[in-house]
């Protein structure tokens, strides 16, 4: 009887452990594919980097925009005669000169 019945279960008992096997295998991958997602999730790619620099740079320079406008307006004011504005101009102008890029801070 035992016999008989073989032929018919094999079929059966593959088909049960088609999806064992493909849940083993999912299981044994986990672990490379979470340690995968890990390394991407801590490192950064060079067009990250560059993406990131391309920020600050665009930031600085607009920074340095309104502080050339500034600028530009105490001159204006410090040409009046306001001795306050010069100060002031004078200020803009020193930090105008540290966040210029390559351009090393003057000192007097």
């Amino acid at each position: 009887m035992i016999k008989r019945t073989l032929p018919f279960l094999a079929p059966a008992a593959a088909l049960l452990l088609s999806g064992c096997l493909s849940t083993a295998g999912k299981i044994v991958t986990a672990p490379v594919r979470v340690a995968g997602s890990a390394v991407d999730a801590v490192t950064t790619s060079q067009s990250e980097a560059d993406e990131k620099r391309g920020r600050q740079i665009r930031k600085q320079e607009e920074k340095l925009g309104k502080m050339q406008g500034q600028y530009q307006k105490h001159l204006r004011q410090c040409d009046r005669g306001d001795r306050e504005a010069c100060n002031k101009a004078r200020d803009d102008y020193a930090q105008m000169q540290y966040l210029m890029p390559g351009a090393a801070p003057q000192r007097r």
